[in-house]
């Protein structure tokens, strides 16, 4: 069995030994793991430490680093997914199942359709919440790196923000679309905008097409929020090997 995939929040450095926090005690705690038993560790930032389990108690599990494993599982094209948030349990479906294909950010939108519309405290905690759902997903499927989560914002005010100028921009329509795939080129970054339940709005569209995007069709039959920008961004992580 492979050692489980633990996430730090906190630089890993050799010989680091250090309590894990709740979360992850109680996991150890629950596949009854004893001292001396190998784990992976990851902070986030790039690659994986071996770790090992230093000591056990009731309320605290201490781990250390042992060597450090430089490996990435990144894609080729760093893609960013700016989507009108699915509503409920969806959108937490939509983050653990980008991060597993390979997002390295993602964007939540509050468009005119938007069942789903958080501000302030609420939109803080929705973030929290999401990027724990990410961490998740990068201990399950092996990723070093774990995407970024931005706060949910309006999608204007997004569309007017400097994005990477070097960039594919291509937005999920089906009417006046190009069929899929887009015109393969060699940018290393693209960004993907989906909609809510319903879709853009005319006036949306027209606006993203003005902000550089361009409008691209997944096919006939229409998909649910958040199952187009998964498949779009499956078919990059394929294209990109």
């Amino acid at each position: 069995m492979p050692a489980p995939r633990i996430h730090v929040d906190r630089p890993l450095a050799p010989g680091a030994e250090f309590a894990l926090g709740a979360t992850a005690t109680r996991h150890v705690q629950v596949l009854r793991m004893q001292p001396g038993d190998a784990l992976t560790l990851f902070d986030g930032s790039g690659g994986q430490w071996a770790g090992a389990i230093s000591t056990i108690s009731r309320r605290e599990v201490r781990v250390r680093t042992l060597h450090f494993d430089a490996v990435e599982r990144e894609l080729a094209r760093a893609v960013t997914l700016a989507v009108g948030m699915p509503a409920n349990e969806r959108m937490d479906a939509l983050i653990e199942k980008a991060t597993e294909l390979g997002a390295a950010r993602i964007q939540p939108l509050v468009c005119e359709r938007s069942v789903l519309r958080v501000a302030g405290d609420r939109a803080s905690r929705k973030t929290a919440h999401w990027r724990a759902v990410a961490i998740a997903a990068c201990e399950q499927c092996g990723r070093n790196r774990v995407p970024e989560v931005a706060e949910p914002m309006p999608l204007t005010p997004w569309l007017h923000a400097p994005q990477g100028r070097t960039a594919e921009r291509w937005v999920l329509s089906t009417h006046d679309a190009l069929p899929w795939p887009p015109t393969a080129r060699d940018a290393t970054e693209v960004i993907v905008l989906s909609g809510p339940e319903g879709g853009f709005t005319s006036a949306e569209l027209g606006a993203a097409v003005e902000a550089g995007f361009v409008a691209h069709s997944l096919g006939a039959r229409v998909l649910r929020a958040d199952t187009a920008p998964l498949a779009a961004l499956a078919w990059i992580a394929l294209e990109s090997g």
